[in-house]
């Protein structure tokens, strides 16, 4: 269905079983947290680029407001639910069934089909996930009494859908007969529960009512996507169909809102064809000034993969590289082109793996974000830029050795220190994964030394977060395990270890390990900072004590994880 996000020592003396299963929770600690390192090497800010800055022209699909202006925007759907309620004698609960505080900007308006669906989609949603809840708690009264109010809200959806959009189709039609009888049994199940003592009858009836309740879910989920595929297949006409600015504009705006009601709508629209039209609109120089807000939607799409698929189809890297290489084409319109690459080579999507055309245009479009990178005007493009680049070194190998001849690495450490461009967690994050993915080259190492590299991954080691906002505090943990590793990658150069080390960045690693508060209790943090210890220690052992030697480089990584990691573990 469619749903419109110290040091630990010893505590006590332990006898050997307990000790063996301290050390086996140890090893899939340290296990986890190697696993760890390797999902964060593909992290994007905030789980994806787009999610950690604010788009011009973005708006927040879900806003916060005060109660009045809730009641206002609710009332015409509640009306009939209320007054339901009172004709059948049931009290209007004033428990937490009652509307969330969260409702979609913007209400329906008169001839908005797409709103209208959004908005009943959301609240029949709701009430089903809380119809479930209280089912699985056994309180009928509040079951049945929410049955009534879904069953209006579905009617209401029904009537006002058929009342603004074209005429149905037979399938709509079947659907919206079945989803109306589901409804009403619905209701008359759990009428009939009410009046039942026997536990043994209401245990099989809640089997039936649980069924109902799920193929009315089905039913709903069905027409809904019947509904919103109906009016996508609109805009994208629209689009297509349009020569005028303004309407293609606005066209192209409310499609860009529908992506950001997730992924079952951007699959949706990739399916019908709006990855065409947007790229139709990029390849007209009459458009131009509409270039930005067509990729910024393509970007949205491309999060699923059928968005990647149609645009291979229609040779959309192609057209990236093109506006990417184009310098008469503004930053902001590049910037957003470097989004969609960035989308499109996310690790996280499979798929992407498979894009034979990129390979084909790789070298232009890497040397066009490094570019983009060094003339950026502000940290939102930067981070743009970097997040696209960061990602094609997971893409291919080839791509390091390219980073590596166009001086990528000089970029961006000078970009390191003009905070206009490099000013948050998330693009450092972005910086620091295409230094450790290039430090596997063995000639990355002199760069490093000759850009003064080895300090700034030093001070990547104590990154902060700002705000203490669970993404941030993520992203600085990212920083640090990545910075760590790329230390751990760059130490097998003698020149680049001995250079750590005056620079006490063996005193940093020390301090993470030992301090579990420094590195936000982290235990992929923990294991890189030890990886990176180890590898250092064997150049220049004579830069640790002997209690550090002998508890963090001697024994067993595991073994070292165990004494190091925050773990408070009672045997009684």
């Amino acid at each position: 269905m469619w749903v419109p996000k110290p040091l630990a020592g010893a505590a006590g003396t332990f006898t050997p079983e307990q000790m063996n299963d301290s050390r086996k929770k140890g090893h899939h600690r340290c296990e986890q947290a190697l696993l760890q390192i390797g999902i964060n090497m593909m992290a994007l800010p905030g789980g994806r680029h787009l999610d950690s800055i604010t788009l011009p022209g973005q708006r927040l699909h879900l806003m916060q407001v005060d109660s009045v202006q809730r009641w206002m925007e609710d009332l015409k759907l509640m009306t009939e639910c209320e007054c339901m309620c009172v004709l059948q004698a049931k009290p209007i609960s004033l428990e937490e069934d009652a509307q969330g505080d969260l409702i979609l900007a913007g209400g329906p308006g008169p001839g908005d089909p797409l709103q209208l669906l959004l908005k009943r989609g959301w609240v029949i949603s709701t009430e089903l996930r809380r119809i479930g809840q209280k089912l699985a708690q056994d309180r009928w009264a509040r079951v049945h009494s929410m049955s009534v109010r879904l069953t209006c809200h579905a009617r209401s959806m029904v009537s006002e859908y058929s009342a603004v959009s074209r005429n149905s189709s037979k399938e709509m039609g079947q659907i919206e007969k079945l989803l109306m009888e589901k409804c009403s049994e619905l209701s008359a199940v759990t009428e009939r529960c009410l009046q039942v003592e026997n536990e043994h009858v209401l245990k099989s009836m809640k089997a039936c009512v649980s069924e109902t309740l799920s193929m009315l879910g089905q039913h709903f989920g069905q027409l809904l996507e019947l509904a919103l595929t109906r009016e996508v297949q609109a805009l994208v006409r629209k689009i297509d169909a349009s020569d005028n600015i303004y309407t293609t504009e606005s066209t192209t705006g409310n499609l860009f809102s529908l992506t950001q009601e997730g992924a079952p709508l951007c699959r949706i629209i990739a399916k019908e064809g709006g990855v065409v039209a947007l790229f139709k609109i990029c390849r007209q120089d009459t458009f131009r000034c509409l270039y930005p807000q067509a990729l910024r939607t393509l970007a949205s799409i491309c999060c699923v993969e059928e968005g990647v698929h149609q645009l291979e189809k229609v040779d959309g890297v192609l057209c990236l590289a093109d506006i990417l290489t184009d310098d008469s084409h503004s930053e902001a319109t590049r910037a957003e082109a470097a989004a969609v690459v960035a989308q499109v080579t996310s690790p996280h999507l499979p798929v992407t793996q498979h894009l034979s055309s990129f390979m084909e245009s790789m070298e232009e479009i890497v040397t066009a974000l490094i570019k983009l990178c060094q003339e950026a005007s502000s940290g939102e493009v930067f981070l743009l830029a970097s997040a696209a680049l960061a990602n094609i070194t997971f893409f291919d190998t080839m791509a390091c050795e390219m980073l590596l001849q166009l001086n990528a690495i000089r970029v961006l450490l000078e970009a390191c220190s003009d905070k206009q461009r490099v000013d948050t967690p998330y693009t450092r994050d972005q910086i620091v994964t295409i230094l450790a993915n290039m430090s596997v080259l063995e000639q990355c190492a002199s760069d490093i030394i000759q850009e003064n590299g080895v300090q700034l991954i030093m001070g990547m080691l104590s990154e902060k977060p700002r705000s203490g906002t669970p993404a941030e505090v993520a992203a600085c943990e990212r920083v640090q395990q990545k910075a760590a590793v790329t230390l751990a990658r760059l130490s097998r150069d003698p020149d680049v270890a001995r250079e750590a080390v005056r620079l006490s960045c063996m005193s940093r690693l020390i301090e993470l390990c030992r301090s579990p508060s420094e590195r936000n209790s982290s235990d992929a943090v923990l294991v890189a900072c030890l990886a990176a210890l180890r590898r250092l220690a064997g150049v220049c052992p004579e830069g640790l004590q002997d209690s550090d030697f002998q508890q963090l480089v001697q024994p067993r990584l595991v073994d070292s994880f165990l004494l190091c990691s925050n773990m408070e573990e009672s045997f009684v």
